[in-house]
């Protein structure tokens, strides 16, 4: 499995979409989150975007892979096997296609219309394989899923 999990949080700590693509307890996403936010949290503005999970995180089997963006932190916890860069490339397109999707997106958008957000994931994401990664397609695929719930 490439990805293990995707996590959107904001500045302080609390998460705005946990999504794991592996089987765990809730005790234990928790504590993944707190340690995952812990060691982001920490570094500088000018670090690099990427890092070595911890013991909690799986250890030098897993990457840590996120985007600063305002107030929230995009971020991907991955095998070590897979492209820091491709991943960062994902962040993007994910970014600009929830930005496209709630027009200028804000971490409110994220709080009040989760399963929006869960939906749009599950076009780019799904069993921690990437399915697309083209905006215009997801994009599509979004304008007819709202079609479809106005039909109703």
């Amino acid at each position: 499995m490439a990805i293990k999990g995707v996590l959107i949080f904001n500045n302080n700590g609390k998460p705005r979409l946990m999504t794991w693509y592996q089987q765990m307890d809730v005790r234990t996403q928790q504590e993944m989150l707190k340690e995952i936010f812990r060691l982001i949290s920490r570094r500088p503005e000018t670090a690099c975007n990427f890092l070595e999970g911890s013991s909690i995180v799986g250890g030098h089997d897993t990457k840590i892979i996120y985007r600063h963006y305002a107030t929230l932190y995009f971020v991907f916890v991955v095998d070590s096997s897979e492209s820091e860069l491709g991943i960062l490339d994902l962040i993007q397109v994910l970014v600009e296609v929830l930005d496209k999707a709630f027009v200028n997106v804000c971490e409110l958008d994220l709080i009040f219309r989760p399963d929006d957000v869960a939906s749009i994931l599950s076009e780019v994401i799904s069993g921690g394989m990437v399915l697309e990664t083209s905006m215009p397609s997801i994009c599509d695929v979004l304008v007819a899923k709202q079609e479809i719930n106005l039909r109703r």
